[in-house]
């Protein structure tokens, strides 16, 4: 059972990845970045209990703190590209 959760959490990673390079929009890909990183860590958790390791789970945390920190830093990035225009010689 709980490798049928794992080979459905690789689906969903697939998936997440096929809309992260088709996305329409940045925010649909960097939604989808968030979303392939989230299923790792859902992952790396199903691993550690089908291996016997609970260890795991604190390397789960550490990559969703990553996860988080990463996706805040790349919106926040964009958000001020975007306030600040583009350069004046391609106007």
């Amino acid at each position: 059972m709980v490798a049928a959760a794992a080979a459905g959490i690789l689906v969903a990673m697939l998936l997440a990845l096929v809309r992260a390079f088709a996305g329409p929009t940045l925010y649909d890909r960097i939604l989808a970045v968030n979303l392939f990183g989230t299923k790792t860590v859902l992952l790396i958790a199903v691993m550690g209990f089908l291996m016997g390791r609970p260890d795991f789970l604190d390397i789960a945390l550490v990559y969703a703190l990553i996860n988080f920190i990463g996706v805040i830093g790349v919106l926040r990035f964009f958000e001020q590209t975007r306030r600040m225009g583009p350069p004046e010689d391609e106007q």
